[in-house]
């Protein structure tokens, strides 16, 4: 059972913010007197406390065993995620879903590494893809049960945290105790690498983009007369059905596409956009979120694996918490970001967003290709 029990803690990961996407219209409504924005932060909120507590959870690690530190983080994303559903304010409700971000902040880096301390090789990469695959079935359950709850109204939905009492009874009977993992003694500090960073700061511009889909396509299709709350959560949920796929194939993906795998999924997520910028079919959004979700779902494990091994074994928490970091500054940045930028034209539409997204996607896929072309003619060059 340790396979599937390490599997679970991402399932409570990935649903922190995503869940209740298809109530935003509805929470919009029951507040009418909060802007667009701060609804957006109900999505995203989680976010911003899941950085502090990612680094905190980190340093736990040399205090106490991690399977203590999910149990204890467990338990407040249990209160802060099915409390929300309480509030009677917006401020307080914020203020839950900041209090469900500390507890995912705690399992989130744990999620990984625990992979990184029990599997080695092929197999690493394997359960890598498997964490984000199960992650997003998780995901597609978990957003198409929330936009049948909406239908019940804007409180229901909140209850699909309950998932975590699922998931805290699985790591009490099947997760090993573990060890307390304390420094080596007189050993000198070691300073994470510059390339470590860079891979951080790559997760948190993907999120930029990929997280534009739960915090705009409930607004996206009331915009267009698409659909209402319920779409809004099949159509999510199909980014979860694109990342299930390729996250299942990584170790293929990886084989096939090799040093070209990151621009090659990125240039699928940057089409992805560009079809929503233009498209007034539902098929059509339904197929680029699909496309969005093949990029995301073979990129985070990627990367994180990248990042970890640029990294000595000791050091690979602190890994996992930097681009887990990143990752959850860019699903908190995602709506200010492109509101700001929509604000700045004077272009409010959801459409003019993908837009943007489209051709800085496919920029960067550009530049990445001809810096990767001209690198391999360097090394054949020395050869």
């Amino acid at each position: 059972m340790l396979k599937p029990t390490i599997i679970s803690i991402s399932m409570a990961t990935v649903m922190a913010g995503a869940a209740i996407s298809p109530a935003l219209g509805l929470i919009a409504e029951a507040f009418p007197d909060a802007s667009e924005t701060m609804i957006k932060l109900i999505l995203t909120a989680p976010s911003i406390m899941i950085i502090p507590f990612s680094f905190l959870s980190s340093y736990l690690t040399s205090k106490i065993t991690k399977r203590t530190i999910i149990m204890i983080g467990l338990v407040i994303y249990l209160i802060g995620g099915v409390g929300a559903q309480l509030m009677s304010t917006i401020e307080l409700l914020l203020a839950f879903r900041l209090f469900l971000g500390a507890g995912v902040g705690l399992v989130m880096p744990l999620s990984m590494s625990l992979i990184n301390d029990y599997f080695k090789g092929s197999e690493r990469t394997k359960m890598m893809g498997y964490n984000s695959a199960f992650s997003n079935v998780g995901g597609i359950i978990t957003m198409l049960l929330a936009g049948w709850l909406a239908t019940f109204g804007w409180r229901v939905p909140f209850n699909v945290y309950f998932l975590g009492l699922f998931i805290f009874v699985m790591i009490f009977f099947f997760l090993p105790k573990g060890e307390v993992q304390k420094p080596l003694q007189h050993a000198p500090k070691e300073k994470i690498p510059l390339a470590t960073y860079g891979y951080a700061l790559a997760m948190g511009g993907i999120m930029i983009a990929y997280y534009s889909i739960a915090t705009n396509i409930a607004l996206y299709l009331e915009q267009n007369s698409l659909g209402g709350a319920t779409l809004a959560g099949t159509v999510v949920s199909f980014t979860t059905v694109g990342g299930m796929i390729t996250s299942l194939l990584l170790v293929q993906i990886e084989l096939t596409f090799k040093r070209f795998v990151i621009p090659v999924m990125l240039s699928g997520m940057g089409i992805a956009f560009l079809l929503l910028t233009f498209t007034h079919s539902v098929p059509v959004v339904m197929l680029s979120v699909c496309m969005v979700g093949f990029g995301q779902g073979s990129l985070f494990p990627i990367i994180t694996l990248k990042a970890l091994d640029s990294v000595s074994f000791h050091q690979g928490d602190r890994a996992v918490a930097l681009t887990s970091s990143f990752t959850f500054l860019g699903q908190f940045l995602s709506p200010l970001v492109l509101d700001g930028l929509g604000k700045m034209a004077n272009n409010t539409a959801i459409r003019f967003q993908y837009g943007i997204l489209a051709a800085c996607v496919l920029t960067v896929v550009f530049i990445s290709t001809i810096f990767l072309f001209r690198s391999k003619k360097q090394l054949r060059g020395n050869r």
